[in-house]
C-alpha cells in the first residue's frame, strides 16, 4: 500500500466523539516511550504527524488521522510509565478501555512492545484483557535495531514463551524498527489485506 494521503480529524477523551464507525480502523497502543508515534511516523510517511516527545505519556487523547481516505489509524494514550498523578492514570485507562470496548469499527489494536525488554506483567495483563474481551490485537516488536540477532531472537522467543502459558495461540507478530526503516511495509499490506474484509 502507498500512502497518498494522512490526514488528523479529531482528537478527543470520548468515543462517542469519535468519527462515524463507517471506515476500517486500526488502533496504536503502548507503554510510554515504546516508540509509538514514531512508528506511526513512519507508517505514514510523515514525520510530525503524531508528536513525539522525550517525555513520557506525551499522547493523552484518542487521536484520529485518516489515511488515502480510506480508513482510520488511531493513536491511543501510552500505558504505564507516564509520569502523571494517579488519578490521570486512571482517566487515561477509562478512556482506552471504553474505546476499546464500544469501537466497532475497529479490526485491530497494534500492541507496541520494546524488545529489548522482558514481558512486562503491565502488558501481559493488558492483552489477557484484550483476549477475554475478544478485541483481535497484533503484537508489533519495536526498536530491533538496539539488539544483535542473536540477543534479539532469544528476547523474542523468551516473550513468544511467557505468552504461550496463557494463549494457546499466539497473535501475528510484527518486527519493527523506525530507525533502520524496517517493518513498515509489513504492517500496511497487513492493513490493506484486513481492509478488504471490512463490512460498513
Amino acid at each position: 500500500m502507498q500512502i497518498k494521503s494522512a490526514d488528523f480529524i479529531i482528537s478527543n477523551t470520548d468515543y462517542k466523539l469519535c468519527p462515524k464507525a463507517n471506515k476500517a480502523e486500526y488502533a496504536f497502543i503502548g507503554r510510554s516511550n515504546v516508540g509509538k508515534s514514531s512508528l506511526i511516523n513512519l507508517i505514514t510517511e510523515k514525520k510530525h504527524l503524531a508528536k513525539i516527545s522525550r517525555k513520557p505519556g506525551k499522547t493523552q487523547l484518542i487521536n484520529h488521522f485518516l489515511i488515502n481516505k480510506q480508513w482510520y489509524l488511531v493513536d491511543l494514550p501510552g500505558y504505564g510509565y507516564a509520569t502523571v498523578s494517579k488519578t490521570l492514570k486512571e482517566e487515561f485507562q477509562k478512556i482506552i478501555f471504553s474505546y476499546l470496548e464500544n469501537r466497532g469499527n475497529l479490526m485491530y489494536l497494534f500492541v507496541l512492545l520494546d524488545c529489548r525488554h522482558k514481558p512486562q506483567k503491565i502488558d501481559l495483563e493488558f492483552m489477557q484483557w484484550l483476549g477475554k474481551k475478544q478485541i483481535p490485537f497484533v503484537m508489533i516488536f519495536t526498536k530491533i535495531d538496539k539488539l544483535g540477532k542473536t540477543a534479539l531472537k532469544k528476547k523474542i522467543e523468551n516473550y513468544k514463551t511467557e505468552m504461550l502459558k496463557q494463549w494457546g495461540e499466539l497473535p501475528q507478530c510484527f518486527y519493527t524498527s523506525t530507525l533502520k526503516r524496517v517493518g513498515d511495509r509489513e504492517i500496511l499490506d497487513f492493513i490493506e489485506k484486513t481492509n478488504l474484509l471490512f463490512t460498513s
